[in-house]
């Protein structure tokens, strides 16, 4: 018999997480959340208004659930430091859970939390120079790629490994003309393939540019 009581946050945003790895993001309802949980759905309503409102905690979850290993004290010292640790932990993140990335994207945090760490980090910047605009504007455009660069690696391949069909490697090298388009069918192991060194070098670019921009002499314009 279905429970009627209410139930408290945290438990609810856990079997989210878990059935959004059974049935994705397009088939995650709060109907579905209630049945893992042995609820009536009317039940989550009083606390979840609608789907995306239990998404924006699914998000905060998964981030509060990053947030849990080195607190903001542990923060690396160097700003490139702190910027590569940050990708690659976020990244690390969303890959385990399916559609970990769409989840996420253009989600409201929930967690007042998250401005713990960002102060920590701000502050690196801050001691090399860097004034916190800029810095927000360069630390937005990391959290961007690695959003945009694990949605398309998610597209391509699931959590479990198995690649989507129509992104096999094999099969773009056998539609691209080799007369034709010689250097872009070299590419494809870029595109569909080798994610963390490709990961691990867009980081890099990022790094490099504001490193530049610091390195140059010029006023940063934030």
């Amino acid at each position: 018999m279905s429970k009627t009581v209410p139930v408290g946050r945290e438990p609810v945003v856990r079997a989210a997480l878990k059935l959004l790895d059974e049935v994705g993001l397009d088939g995650l309802t709060l109907r579905g959340v209630a049945a893992e949980l042995g609820l009536t759905a009317p039940t989550l309503y009083w606390r979840f208004k609608n789907k995306q409102d239990l998404v924006d905690e699914m998000a905060t979850q998964v981030l509060i659930d990053l947030r849990g290993g080195p607190g903001a004290e542990d923060v690396p010292e160097s700003w490139p430091e702190l910027t590569r640790s940050f990708a690659r932990d976020l990244r690390a993140a969303l890959l385990t859970r399916r559609d970990g990335a769409r989840m996420v994207a253009g989600t409201r945090l929930r967690d007042p939390g998250v401005f713990k760490s960002m102060e920590a980090a701000l502050r690196v910047f801050a001691a090399a120079g860097i004034p916190p605009l800029e810095a927000a504007v360069f630390l937005k455009t990391v959290n961007d790629f690695v959003l945009g660069f694990t949605i398309e690696q998610q597209a391509v391949v699931s959590a479990s490994g198995a690649r989507t069909p129509g992104y096999e490697l094999d099969a773009r090298e056998a539609a691209i003309d080799p007369e034709l388009y010689p250097l872009s069918r070299r590419v494809g192991s870029v595109l569909l393939d080798n994610f963390d060194a490709s990961f691990d070098r867009g980081v890099d670019y990022l790094v490099a540019g504001l490193r530049a921009e610091t390195e140059s002499g010029q006023p940063l314009s934030c």
